[in-house]
């Protein structure tokens, strides 16, 4: 068992690094208190490596992926609606949500984002070959110490950046999960995904110049026009 545990942990900790779950986690880091995000990411690898554990180790069964790559586009879209409202409501100081609507919020959006990922594929392989208990403690471990990092990185940020760039940031980060998983993993469109994340991505880097250029602009350093 202590096999399976230390092997799990580190499987998935190298396969979560640079993977989407890390940025999620970061995006999540930017919106709401670390030891939240933290807690909702526990309980989603508990239940993405639990449900893993048991397709590989007693069901042996595959998952459909392309119905759940689409639920799963669905709910980033509406959390990147969910998250610019926050950010723009009354255009005053930006609301945090309150945990007992975040952490049932970061849980589903893991669980779906994970159904289908290679971290679940290689924890079902591992399961099928090692005892299963060992597999769901290591895997789950590994998930939580990755994603963790990315907290890490996400507080480190939030110090550092004002607040409202930070949210409209993890609006649009979560607007391209959506768009990318809604035409590569749901539609198999993967040159189409490519295509409108990549126009998303300038749009919004030329929204945020001419924004931040119109910001800088004082208008008491405007003189009136001398009369003809």
């Amino acid at each position: 068992m202590l096999t399976a545990i230390l092997v799990s942990l580190a499987v998935v900790f190298v396969a979560e690094l640079g993977d989407k779950s890390q940025l999620i986690t970061m995006t999540y880091s930017l919106r709401h208190r670390w030891w939240v995000v933290l807690s909702g990411v526990g309980i989603a690898a508990m239940l993405v490596h639990g449900l893993s554990v048991a397709i590989g180790h007693f069901l042996g069964l595959t998952l459909p992926e392309r119905p759940i790559a689409f639920v799963a586009s669905i709910a980033f879209l509406l959390f990147a609606v969910w998250t610019w409202r926050e950010r723009s409501d009354d255009g005053k100081e930006v609301r945090i949500a309150e945990p007992r609507f975040v952490v049932p919020a970061i849980v589903s959006s893991f669980v779906l984002a994970e159904l289908g990922d290679k971290t679940m594929l290689a924890t079902v392989a591992l399961a099928s070959d090692h005892h299963w208990a060992g597999v769901w403690i290591g895997a789950t471990a590994g998930m939580v110490l990755a994603d963790g990092a990315a907290i890490a990185a996400g507080r480190l940020m939030h110090k550092r950046l004002p607040e409202r760039f930070l949210h409209g940031l993890a609006s649009v980060l979560f607007l391209l999960f959506g768009l990318w998983l809604l035409f590569d993993s749901a539609l198999g469109l993967r040159w189409v995904a490519a295509a409108v994340v990549g126009s998303v991505i300038v749009l919004a880097v030329v929204a945020w110049l001419v924004r931040n250029r119109t910001a800088t602009v004082d208008p008491n350093t405007l003189e009136p026009s001398s009369p003809s």
